[in-house]
């Protein structure tokens, strides 16, 4: 399977806006993707993780066959549900610490802090029975979900397009209610609503799975497809912007608000949401092509293709600086805008090097065999 250099980037690109989105004081909060369209890092997250698992899938499936690739994302799925176990246990420890050295921080829930020293098997059992998902990795939550639909529902895919993608859309139809049957420790299901965000897991996938076939459809059409998506992006843009501006904008978010309707959920996965970022799937896979290629071969693109590559790893790694970063920023109280870039700078380049040294080496639990292995 050839690498795609502009997926890993924009990859690497969704953990470092969910790293700056989870420090609230971040001088550079205000520059990520959720500032100026609709959706935000999470969504981008999923739907590349799903084109990721569409063109593994394809090819691992056409080298050693269906079982190898559904015994591949089996694994995955648990490799998943692993860190967010151990990736909660230490994240409430990091907290922890934090507390203990009078470090205040609100990244996440202090309570977290208290259960793990408590309690901390009981804690570890509520993580790995998924009735609690802390912040910041609830999302590996619905994940962990999604991969283990995987091996059963791909070939589903593969075979019946058409109606999988009705039945998908009939789920997502329903979210809200079938979410609220899900045990947790919530009332409602979990945060990210895995009936509602499957729809772009799987959209994804099918962008993956199907690229070669669909693509010759759409191309012919591309004026067209790229005025819609255009118009699309900007719409949920303005949506944004009117909401930045508040009360002087009221007039016009109201009539944005007569076309969206009611409020924008994203746990549930709004369809202006999802048509947003599919919106925006085109525009960067299309006509910005050329220009998101020259990104990623740049400098910074390389730098966050490494990120990208670093895949659950790298995001166990963001989750818990933006804990740190947070703690930083907020203490001493006051901090001035040069120690929260600073701050910014320091966390987004702890976050590369992490990632650089886990390619280079593997996980730190591996890299002292490697080192012992090396000669001399």
């Amino acid at each position: 399977m050839k690498r795609l250099i502009a997926l890993d980037m924009l990859r690497g690109y969704a953990l470092v806006c969910i790293m700056l989105d989870h420090m609230p004081l971040s001088a550079l909060r205000s520059f990520t993707l959720a500032n100026f369209s609709i959706f935000d890092a999470a969504e981008l997250f999923v739907l590349l993780s799903g084109f990721l698992v569409g063109m593994v899938w394809q090819s691992v499936e056409r080298r050693q066959g269906a079982r190898a690739v559904q015994w591949r994302f089996a694994r995955r799925a648990f490799e998943v549900w692993r860190a967010l176990v151990f990736g909660g246990m230490a994240m409430a420890l990091v907290s922890a610490g934090l507390l203990a050295l009078d470090l205040d921080h609100t990244a996440i829930w202090h309570q977290y802090a208290v259960w793990v020293l408590e309690n901390p098997l009981g804690f570890l059992g509520v993580l790995a029975t998924l009735w609690l998902q802390p912040n910041l990795l609830d999302v590996l939550a619905v994940y962990v979900i999604l991969l283990a639909s995987v091996p059963l529902l791909v070939p589903m895919m593969q075979r019946y397009l058409a109606g999988f993608a009705a039945v998908s859309f009939t789920v997502w139809c329903l979210a809200p209610v079938l979410n609220a049957f899900v045990p947790n420790h919530r009332l409602g299901g979990l945060l990210f609503n895995p009936f509602g965000w499957q729809m772009l897991f799987f959209s994804g996938i099918a962008m993956g799975l199907f690229r070669q076939q669909l693509m010759p459809m759409l191309m012919p059409h591309r004026r067209l497809l790229t005025i819609l998506s255009t118009g699309m992006f900007l719409f949920g843009t303005a949506i944004i912007v009117g909401a930045k501006i508040g009360e002087p904008a009221l007039p016009f978010r109201d009539a944005l608000r007569l076309i969206y309707g009611g409020e924008i959920n994203k746990w549930d996965l709004d369809g202006t949401r999802y048509m947003a970022i599919m919106a925006a799937t085109w525009l960067v896979a299309v006509p910005l092509a050329g220009i998101t290629e020259r990104m990623a071969a740049s400098r910074l693109g390389v730098a966050l293709q490494q990120i990208g590559r670093g895949g659950l790893f790298a995001f166990l790694v963001c989750v818990l600086l933006s804990v740190l970063g947070d703690a930083f920023q907020m203490n001493p109280p006051g901090a001035g805008l040069l120690r929260r870039m600073a701050v910014d700078v320091w966390a987004m380049l702890a976050l590369w090097w992490a990632s650089a040294v886990w390619l280079r080496y593997g996980a730190p639990w591996q890299m002292s065999i490697r080192l012992r292995r090396q000669p001399g």
